[in-house]
């Protein structure tokens, strides 16, 4: 589990979060939904610690991870696997050794060791034969498949992902969806999603915050979110046509 507790953060002056606060569930896939330009990325940004809070508390499973010295916090960043939007995969690098960069900075095993991790990592995402090529070489929803790979090889806890579906086609976005559920459910890792994905919310969407101009103004599940009364929140939800379509006939 993870808790946030009122977290304000702010930039040159600006301030981006106020006062949030919100609790992450282990084994369950956790969203942050907004508009771009909100704070979710902010706010996904800070519970890893790529950016110090102004003031408030991230706390993992108990430890206050904001308050850690930087050589403290190294322990809990082992734990953490991050699919980072568009993938972030090295060019130069082969599949296998995108797969294998983790374990290679973070783990003391040896290459046979870490090639039967790499080739059950590709296995549980549905890939095979591919690990001589390079993220060029293949699709767009197989480079995010590998990413995943690459952010589940080091046995995380704690899953990231900002805009996992972010260029990716309806149909192989589903497939993401279910995949990143799958292991979430498979490993009971605490997974965090930040997208703005509306099909991706309600399919998968078991704990949902929503950021509003850097507050938390609703949170709620799959089911809620169609009949919640906050109108930002329904002017979010329904802007798009089927959703449109979706709420005349509630």
């Amino acid at each position: 589990m993870i808790e946030v507790k009122n977290v304000n953060k702010s930039f040159h002056g600006k301030q981006i979060l106020f006062d949030v606060s919100a609790t992450f569930e282990t084994g369950q896939t956790n969203l942050i939904i907004g508009q771009s330009g909100h704070g979710k990325t902010v706010l996904l940004k800070s519970i890893v610690g790529l950016h110090q809070i102004d003031s408030g508390q991230i706390v993992y499973d108990d430890e206050v991870f904001s308050e850690m010295p930087f050589s403290e916090q190294k322990l809990i960043r082992k734990k953490i696997g991050m699919l980072f939007q568009g993938s972030a995969l090295f060019d130069s690098l082969t599949v296998e050794e995108n797969v294998r960069f983790p374990l290679d900075m973070f783990s003391d095993k040896s290459l046979e060791e870490k090639s039967d991790r790499v080739n059950f990592c590709l296995n549980r995402v549905n890939l095979e034969n591919v690990n001589h090529l390079y993220p060029s070489e293949i699709s767009g929803g197989m480079q995010k498949r590998v990413a995943i790979a690459r952010a589940i090889a080091l046995n995380p806890q704690y899953l990231f992902c900002d805009e996992p579906n972010s260029g990716l086609d309806p149909k192989t976005a589903i497939v993401i969806d279910e995949l990143i559920y799958e292991i979430t459910k498979e490993y009971g890792i605490t997974t965090i999603i930040n997208t703005h994905d509306m099909n991706s919310v309600m399919a998968i969407g078991e704990k949902i915050i929503y950021i509003y101009q850097g507050r938390k103004l609703w949170e709620g599940n799959k089911n809620d979110i169609l009949l919640a009364k906050e109108e930002k929140l329904n002017d979010f939800v329904f802007a798009s046509e089927l959703f449109k379509r979706i709420k005349e006939n509630l």
